[in-house]
């Protein structure tokens, strides 16, 4: 915790700039900055579907480039299928 007193004849604005400097120098903000978007890490099991699921796709998306029917419609039916 950053605290900053006033000292004798000091303005405002210099009491401010004082804080602010403290404040950048403790490194709070890049602390509270960083843990701003934290995600989990996958699960070994969350890793693997999802490795899975991008090959089935891969396949889905190769073959129907051989047989020349791809497209973006094409790949959303591919998705949508392997969903469900």
């Amino acid at each position: 915790m950053v605290e900053v007193k006033k000292k004798d004849r000091e303005t405002s604005e210099a009491l401010i700039r004082r804080f602010s400097r403290r404040v950048q120098q403790s490194g709070v903000l890049l602390s509270a900055r960083s843990g701003r978007f934290f995600a989990k890490p996958k699960t070994k099991r969350q890793t693997r579907q999802s490795a899975q699921y991008r090959a089935k796709v891969k396949k889905e998306v190769d073959k129907l480039k051989k047989m020349g029917k791809f497209d973006e419609e094409a790949l959303r039916r591919v998705k949508r299928k392997l969903e469900s």
